[in-house]
């Protein structure tokens, strides 16, 4: 987005203040306010998106599975869930918040990672949901090394339509 709207990196800046900058940019636009809330609804849904499928573990579709213990695979499907719960719900709550800048007409109300955060520890059960939170981001940082290790790839140099058979192993019809 920041590439996009001005053409470089933010240089050093801190990210909710380059947040509520673009956010405001953005809001000055015609039709800015719908363009802000549609960012926001979308990053709404990829969270909750990001949660159900943490919840259903269609992570695991990606794993070579078969390679993994038995163990190994309680750890890394333990890891990908509760992950995945976290990355999505921070997602959501991030979204949530560029949605309320918009509803609002107010770029102030738009936060970055760290401000979203940051806003979990405000409420009353703050350092338990940001110890959550946190935990739960490391958590699925692991995971990650975990998906790298074990993500199914093509084979180097084959298409997904070739036959797995060696050659001059097919049957031909009449040929026992």
């Amino acid at each position: 987005m920041q590439t996009a709207l001005v053409g470089g990196s933010a240089g050093g800046r801190p990210g909710d203040e380059t947040s509520k900058d673009y956010t405001a940019r953005v809001l000055e636009w015609p039709y800015g306010r719908v363009l802000v809330g549609v960012v926001g609804s979308v990053l709404v849904i990829v969270g909750v998106v990001i949660v159900v499928r943490s919840l259903m573990r269609k992570f695991e579709e990606n794993l070579r599975t078969g390679e993994m213990s038995p163990t190994t695979r309680r750890i890394v499907a333990g890891l990908g869930i509760v992950g995945g719960v976290a990355t999505g719900v921070v997602a959501a709550m991030a979204g949530l918040f560029v949605l309320l800048a918009a509803v609002q007409f107010d770029p102030a109300q738009a936060k970055g990672m760290d401000e979203t955060l940051r806003s979990f520890a405000a409420t009353p059960a703050g350092p338990v949901l940001l110890i959550a939170a946190a935990v739960g981001l490391l958590l699925f940082g692991l995971y990650s090394f975990c998906e790298a290790r074990w993500r199914k790839a093509p084979e180097h140099g084959a298409s997904a339509e070739q036959p797995t058979e060696a050659p001059g192993s097919e049957t031909r019809p009449g040929v026992p």
